[in-house]
């Protein structure tokens, strides 16, 4: 989608800001000895108070609310009876649609007590998403993104996960360009243009770098049970710095 008229903008912010607030509940509420059904319970919960409803239940008919996944599972974590322990890497994802507009954002996070492993991959996951927001301009390659946040990445010592890639959205979930890379692929020759709205969501690693579905068809956890972080916003392209819709 792109967003020039101000009531999709005002439309946009407001999908953004419902996503962003059940993610912040959620992870504010994420305790040892609490089940992954009991926390995506209560994002869902905020999100039919704000009037908004799950994207992927609505979408796809995914049996949850949201995606809550236990590391080594990084995206589409089925929330169920797994009771989440002290010390344990979880990834929570919200996307919801409000009003004919979709929002979508993410965190990675540990329940209880952390560990220094644990704490430089989430600091360098939110450190490539910084600076893939940073770069994210009207007239800039596409490539760009997935330029930066590798290049983030290998400085930090960790991997992309080459598998998973932010998209365009909007009026859907996931709309055109269907692909926003987390790694640079000098073919890929789009440019982003003024009012382009995007899911940008770098996964970093410590394997290397590739998924595999478990068998409930939907959860998908890195090949080699490595540890994996997420983090995500929903943007909107400017000719500066972008129109953040998830903060």
């Amino acid at each position: 989608m792109t967003a020039n008229e101000e009531k999709d903008i005002r439309g946009l912010k407001a999908a953004g800001k419902v996503c962003a607030d059940a993610l912040k509940l959620m992870m504010a509420s994420a305790k040892p000895g609490m089940t992954t059904a009991e926390l995506d319970q209560i994002g869902e919960d905020f999100l039919v108070k704000e009037g908004a409803r799950s994207a992927p239940r609505t979408m796809y008919n995914f049996p949850g609310g949201t995606c809550i996944s236990i590391s080594p599972v990084i995206a589409h974590g089925i929330p169920g009876d797994h009771v989440m322990q002290d010390g344990e890497l979880i990834n929570i994802d919200v996307s919801a649609e409000l009003n004919g507009y979709y929002g979508d954002t993410g965190a990675s996070m540990v329940v209880g007590a952390s560990r220094p492993e644990y704490d430089k991959l989430l600091e360098a996951t939110k450190a490539a998403l910084a600076m893939a927001l940073s770069v994210a301009r009207a007239g800039k390659p596409l490539n760009l993104i997935g330029k930066t946040i590798q290049q983030e990445a290998a400085k930090n010592g960790f991997n992309v996960i080459f598998d998973l890639t932010g998209h365009g959205i909007g009026h859907q979930l996931h709309e055109k360009p269907s692909a926003v890379y987390n790694y640079y692929k000098p073919e890929d020759r789009r440019t982003l243009n003024e009012g382009l709205v995007l899911a940008i969501e770098p996964f970093l690693t410590t394997g290397q770098g590739h998924v595999v579905e478990k068998p409930d068809h939907w959860s998908l956890r890195t090949v080699d049970n490595t540890i994996a972080a997420q983090f995500e916003h929903t943007i909107i392209v400017t000719k500066g710095e972008p129109i953040i819709l998830t903060m």
